[in-house]
Formats: structure tokens, C-alpha cells, sequence
């Protein structure tokens, strides 16, 4: 078996002015299917070939590794976007919100922090853990399940994520995605 790009679930210039068609063209289209072919080529005529994404994620390391949490990475942030998205989320993603956070604002600052703060490459993630929403960043391709976490939402802090859009302005692509962007369907339908 091999590993395809996902189809996006909206057209590359959906989320336009927030985030640009040329935007898609290089994250999507040249990064995201750079991890998928990497990945491919590294599984190519192993027993890993017949393996699911989350099998190989449970044991690689190195670049298959990376290769493979990219993947997974990118297609769960695709899902977390949307042209309809943002503003706050509503029903028992909201009210655990509150239970953990004290108020959706609370977690609005927390997560935009984690995610502007974080060192280098690297993610963004709402997560539950043991029963209770966090806040987590991961450098590189790192991810939640690595940490005994199931990720409910991500924002890619790598630079090729919001460079052509927001420069150096790594705060204000964070603040947007909140506000604009977020697909709290989506979000809701991981807890």
C-alpha cells in the first residue's frame, strides 16, 4: 500500500485573504507532498508497506519518522481549517473548554502563546490527556500520540505554514486562524 495526498477539503484559494492560493501551492503542494513521496520511498518493498500510518508512527524513527508524522501532521491540520471556520466552538467541545480552561478566552490565550512562543519548527495542539483538554507544542514533525495524547486540534507554526502571507508575523497567523479559520466541527468530531 501505498500513501497518497489527501484531496484538501476545500479549494486552494478558499481561505483567501486569510491564508493565499500561492500559500497552498508550497505547503500543500510541494511540502505536505514531499513527506507523502518521502514516505512512500522509504516503505517501498518493506514489511511497512502493508502497514497503516498509525502502525508506522507506533514504531519508526529517524526519517521515516519524520516522513510519516509529517503526513499525519498535515492532513489532520488541513481538517482543522476551514473557509467557514473560526470564531468559538459551541456544545461539549465548549463546555470542556470551560471546564478545563475557565473560559474560552483563557484557552484562546494559552493556545495562541504555546503556539507563538514555540522555539523553531514545530506545532500547535489542543489535546486530550487523561481525561482533561491541554495545551502542547511539539517541535518538528512531533506528535501527541507520542506523549500518550489524542490531538482535537493543530496550528502549523513552521515558517513555510504562514510566511508568504505574514512574513515574520507569526502571532497575527496564529490570531487569524482563531478567529477566521478554525473548524470547530471538525474539532469537536476528535473529542
Amino acid at each position: 500500500m501505498s500513501f497518497e495526498l489527501p484531496e484538501l477539503p476545500f479549494a486552494q484559494d478558499a481561505l483567501t485573504p486569510h491564508m493565499s492560493a500561492e500559500t497552498f501551492e508550497y505547503h500543500y503542494g510541494k511540502h505536505h507532498a514531499a513527506y507523502v513521496k518521502n514516505l512512500n520511498a522509504l516503505i517501498d518493498g518493506t514489511p511497512l508497506a502493508d502497514q497503516s500510518l498509525e502502525e508506522i508512527l507506533d514504531s519508526a524513527e529517524g526519517g521515516l519518522f519524520n516522513n510519516a508524522a509529517q503526513h499525519f501532521n498535515h492532513s489532520f491540520f488541513w481538517n482543522c481549517l476551514s473557509p467557514n471556520g473560526g470564531g468559538e466552538p459551541q456544545g461539549e467541545l465548549a463546555a470542556a473548554i470551560e471546564r478545563d480552561f475557565g473560559s474560552y478566552a483563557a484557552f484562546s490565550e494559552q493556545f495562541a502563546k504555546a503556539c507563538a512562543t514555540h522555539f523553531g519548527s514545530g506545532w500547535g495542539w489542543l489535546v486530550t490527556k487523561d481525561g482533561k483538554l491541554e495545551v502542547m507544542s511539539t517541535s518538528n514533525a512531533d506528535l501527541p500520540s507520542k506523549h500518550g495524547a489524542k490531538p482535537l486540534l493543530t496550528i502549523d507554526v513552521w515558517e513555510h505554514a504562514y510566511y508568504i502571507d505574514y512574513r515574520n508575523a507569526r502571532p497575527k497567523y496564529i490570531e487569524t486562524v482563531m478567529k477566521e479559520l478554525v473548524n470547530w466541527e471538525f474539532v469537536a468530531s476528535q473529542l
